[in-house]
């Protein structure tokens, strides 16, 4: 059953309430003597329930398996060196690599089809498989739109159980991509236990650091929309062909563009942000 806060009346007296109409922030929640009102308490559990339930979801690969052949998309599904979700949660570095098992598949699949590819698509549960259940197909269909038309070559979907973002770079490798992104579930919060996190590397290979990955956070209905998603990501793979390096020397410029572009397109844009005069 969901509990959440009813939205406070406008009150001029009191600006926070107006605010908490526009963010999930626990902003204005008031007071009982001392402590906070129930339906606050009540809210504040139920979010923290979700965040506790999405970490522990177990990742449906199957599922999304079937999905995507359905939409006529590969995909192969791996195993992390994590061999459950307690090791995964407890050994952050088993779910960086795949198992032997794994990846000796990848190497099968890559003797199978040499040549290597231009882009390798990972997906791994992270920590919320909510999330990669919920955004992984209608982002993926974005993102492809725009790869299509750029001409790369794109591996099969590459579906990791307990897999962190390090583990892309193995498999990009295995592969013998030039660029790999993996979409995972990222750490849930008390507002977001589905935000989908998409880390980007150039000439992936094991041993990398984070400094060498570009990242684009909090993908979902209410965060970053899939189309400005796959517009940041396009433009990061674009510019790490063109200077052949991805990370902390490649800086994301594409965001003014893409908010005139989504402000000219009559949506609503940044509501801090005044619209140009017409």
């Amino acid at each position: 059953m969901s509990v959440e806060m009813d939205k406070p009346p406008v009150d001029p007296q009191n600006p926070l309430l107006e605010l908490r109409r526009l963010t999930p922030a626990r902003i204005a929640l008031g007071r009982t003597g001392t402590s906070m009102p129930t339906s606050a308490q009540l809210d504040f559990q139920y979010a923290h329930a979700q965040a506790r339930d999405a970490v522990h979801l177990p990742f449906d690969a199957a599922g999304l398996s079937s999905q995507l052949t359905e939409c006529g998309r590969e995909s192969v599904l791996l195993h992390s060196a994590a061999i459950d979700r307690n090791s995964y949660l407890q050994r952050p570095d088993l779910g960086r690599k795949l198992s032997e098992a794994s990846a000796q598949t990848l190497r099968d699949y890559a003797l199978a089809h040499p040549g290597g590819v231009d882009l390798a698509i990972v997906v791994a549960d992270g920590l919320s498989a909510l999330a990669v259940h919920r955004h992984t197909l209608p982002f993926l269909a974005r993102m492809e739109e725009q790869v299509s038309a750029e001409g790369w070559s794109v591996s099969p979907v590459i579906l990791v159980e307990q897999g962190r973002v390090a583990v892309a770079d193995e498999i990009g490798e295995l592969l013998g991509a030039k660029m790999v992104v993996i979409l995972i579930g990222e750490r849930p919060g008390l507002s977001s236990p589905d935000s989908l996190g998409l880390y980007f590397t150039y000439n992936p290979k094991i041993g990398l650091t984070d400094a060498y990955r570009n990242c684009i956070s909090n993908v979902r209905l209410e965060g970053l929309s899939y189309g400005m998603a796959a517009h940041r990501l396009l433009y990061l793979m674009r510019e790490a062909c063109r200077r052949q390096l991805s990370g902390v020397n490649l800086k994301d410029e594409a965001q003014v563009q893409t908010l005139e572009s989504e402000v000219g397109a009559d949506l609503k844009g940044n509501f801090l942000l005044s619209l140009p005069n017409t």
